[in-house]
């Protein structure tokens, strides 16, 4: 089958095209064949050579498709041939088919088309683990960073749906009224305004409950200053660093928590776990609409390389999908 592999770590020049063999489903999973991949900044970091894929997985890039069940392993009961499913991945997702465990699958959603279904695995997996961490609660006040993107612009959605009031940062006028159609109820311009100091307006002094991050280290410290007293903060990327200086006077006052968490390297019985609650917490709302992708572009897989330049150059609001 065809795939879209890195020759070696680099740029976006170095993905090109490859054969394999078709994958055959183990007793545990089931082979699905691709409509759409999504493609995440993970993607570009393994491209880089700075995210390698977990033992086992698929050495190319792709942490979620969607597609058509085309086979099933022999202890696999939920699933048919011939089902419209998605599926979070460990890995090799740039191809025209892949083998998962069948605990990592979730049903096309109605009112989603198949294409865009592969928009949900990753971010929403990624999302509802995170606040689970975070115990974000009903009636708290979240702030995500980056709620344009491919994460963020669900995020949103999921705090939204989880009950939370829901702050985002956003990079010029556009993007921050797109994120309030999202459900944001205060969106803050990265760009012309101090986050820190918005936050703390709206929220009468009190702070954010929790933060979700995805910038690092440079927004280490006023993250912290944007808690409230007892405020969580949630790192899931590093975009803008990964070492930065920590006040432990600010952590103490405020009785405040940080935590990282990634979701790739997790063992399988966690994903697992995770893909459950996704369908049985949020599932609903995606098919009534309340959540739902913003696909910025659909490419041939084949121009993975023009899909990691366009998510470099931080013009993409939501996914960016790959059609094989």
């Amino acid at each position: 089958m065809r795939i879209v592999t890195a020759a070696r770590p680099g740029g976006p020049e170095v993905l090109g095209p490859a054969d394999v063999p078709d994958p055959v489903a183990a007793p545990h999973e089931v082979v699905i064949d691709v409509v759409a991949a999504g493609v995440n900044n993970a993607d570009l970091l393994q491209r880089a050579g700075h995210y390698p894929p977990p033992p086992g997985a698929p050495f190319w890039p792709g942490l979620e498709v969607s597609g058509r069940v085309s086979a099933v392993g022999g202890d696999v009961t939920r699933w048919r041939v011939g089902d419209h499913v998605c599926a979070l991945l460990d890995g090799g997702g740039y191809a025209a088919r892949v083998a998962v465990s069948a605990a990592q699958v979730l049903p096309a959603p109605l009112g989603v088309s198949l294409v865009e279904a592969a928009a949900l695995p990753e971010a929403l997996c990624t999302a509802l683990s995170t606040f689970d961490a975070a115990r974000l609660t009903e009636g708290e006040t979240l702030l995500v960073h980056g709620g344009s993107g491919g994460v963020g612009h669900l995020a949103v959605q999921v705090g939204r749906a989880l009950g939370a009031r829901v702050l985002t940062t956003a990079g010029g006028p556009e993007r921050a009224e797109r994120c309030r159609a999202l459900g944001a109820e205060v969106v803050i311009d990265h760009r012309s305004e101090d986050f820190v100091e918005r936050v703390r307006q709206v929220t009468d002094g009190r702070g954010a409950d929790v933060v979700l991050d995805v910038v690092g280290a440079a927004y280490l410290g006023r993250n912290l200053d944007a808690l409230a007293t007892g405020g969580r903060l949630a790192v899931i990327g590093m975009q803008k660093g990964r070492r930065g200086e920590l006040d432990l006077g600010t952590l103490l006052t405020t009785r405040a928590t940080v935590l990282g968490t990634t979701l790739r390297s997790r063992p399988p019985a966690e994903k697992a776990r995770i893909v459950t609650d996704v369908e049985s917490r949020l599932w609903t709302a995606v098919t009534r609409g309340e959540i739902r992708p913003v696909v910025h572009a659909r490419i041939p897989l084949d121009e993975a390389e023009r899909a990691h330049r366009l998510m470099a150059s931080g013009e993409v609001f939501g996914k960016v999908l790959l059609e094989p």
